[in-house]
């Protein structure tokens, strides 16, 4: 599966489960651990967890196994590892304390489309 493919499948899983402010970060010039970020916000610890399955689930669905998932335990912070795309699912206050959209400044994209 193509990355921009992964991206848009990722991408549509989380608005299905209700993800709030979905934001992609393009870091090919910045690092070379991945190439997109995706950081999206969840209402709940459990919400966040659930997002997680769904994407894991639908990209399997796709044959994409992640390389590792990090978090679910806590429900807090939760990181899904594809090689070429990354997702992070936190709650907004965590998300505002790490501030990873101006970590990896520069890097935003409106959304995955515009790949």
């Amino acid at each position: 599966m193509r990355t921009e493919s992964l991206l848009q499948l990722v991408q549509d899983a989380l608005v299905d489960a209700k993800g709030q402010d979905i934001r992609m970060l393009d870091v090919r010039k910045i690092t070379d651990i991945t190439d997109y970020m995706l950081i999206v916000n969840g209402t709940s610890n459990r919400h966040i967890v659930s997002m997680s399955e769904k994407v894991i689930e639908r990209a399997r669905e796709h044959g994409r196994k992640p390389i590792g998932v990090e978090g679910q335990d806590l429900g807090d912070w939760v990181l899904i590892d594809f090689g070429d795309v990354v997702v992070h699912l936190m709650r907004p206050q965590t998300r505002e304390f790490y501030s990873l959209e101006k970590l990896w400044g520069g890097a935003e994209k409106p959304n995955a489309a515009e790949v």
